[in-house]
């Protein structure tokens, strides 16, 4: 209670203020430190992975709750490589992605606006199961290179013409970025994707947006996750799809909460233009995870 009304009263009187310098520097250290955890694997063996893990989770927890996505573009560039089996990867990914996005969900619930985030979810709810058949029926690499070089588009675009926006809006308009989040989330655990991109064109504010993606990327993940086990239960050959929880995830979670927390304080500095340069500067690095 303590922290959230500090961090109320952060956001009422810092939407304008610069980032502080401090800020960048820690990162930059952050990611330096990372780098130099993942030699001392190499070199190493696997003696000291737990470490580099944590440190992986921690900085991409850390940048990614400043725009309030990309966790999995972040964290699995890194992840990747220092862990040989996909499905631990993935498992890492998810739960420690689920537990962030609960702990940023509840820090902006105040801002949260059921009327403007209800047809976003309608279209993530009818988009959801075309992408879990993409995701189970079709190649990855199939889409998923087309839909890294938009994102990369569309971030550099945005990055270059940043008072780029959609005059026209509806609620219709609403539902179909929603249905193509929940295709996209179903597909290439990323529901974000459009939602944001389309947050961002109908002129809000840092608060306004990240109230109505950030739930929905939430409810999406918890969505997809279920669907999966579900159809696990009718349909045991698709199992090695499903991660399973391992007890360590636990300190995984814990140190992913942390780099969120402090992501979120980062968030609370910026000023609109600065959010929107983060934003897209994550949609770029995002699309890039999906073509290399």
């Amino acid at each position: 209670m303590v922290f959230t009304a500090t961090y109320r009263r952060r956001v009422a009187k810092a939407a304008d203020d610069p980032v502080p310098t401090r800020i960048f520097a820690f990162m930059v250290a952050v990611f330096v430190v990372i780098a130099a955890a993942a030699i001392a694997d190499v070199t190493a063996g696997p003696g000291v992975q737990w470490l580099s893990v944590m440190l992986a989770i921690f900085i991409a927890s850390l940048v990614s709750s400043i725009a309030g996505f990309a966790f999995s573009a972040i964290c699995g560039a890194m992840l990747f490589h220092l862990i040989e089996a996909p499905v631990e990867v993935v498992a890492i990914m998810l739960f420690c992605s689920i537990a962030n996005q609960l702990m940023m969900t509840w820090m902006v619930r105040d801002n949260i606006r059921t009327d403007a985030l209800i047809p976003f979810l309608v279209g993530g709810a009818i988009g959801l199961p075309f992408g879990i058949y993409l995701l189970l029926a079709t190649d990855r690499a199939a889409y998923a290179a087309t839909f890294g070089v938009l994102l990369i588009l569309y971030g550099l675009y945005k990055m270059l013409r940043p008072t780029f926006g959609i005059a026209r809006q509806s609620s219709a308009l609403d539902v179909l970025a929603g249905v193509m989040g929940g295709v996209t989330g179903g597909a290439a655990a990323f529901p974000g994707a459009v939602v944001t991109i389309w947050c961002g064109c109908k002129g809000w504010d840092k608060r306004e947006q990240r109230a109505v993606y950030q739930p929905f990327i939430l409810m999406m993940q918890v969505a997809t996750i279920t669907a999966l086990f579900s159809l696990h239960l009718v349909a045991p050959q698709i199992g090695k799809a499903i991660p399973s929880f391992n007890p360590v995830y636990v300190a995984y979670i814990a140190v992913g909460l942390v780099g969120s927390w402090y992501g979120m304080r980062c968030f609370a500095r910026l000023n609109d233009r600065q959010f929107s340069l983060i934003v897209n500067a994550m949609l770029t690095i995002s699309g890039l995870s999906f073509v290399l």
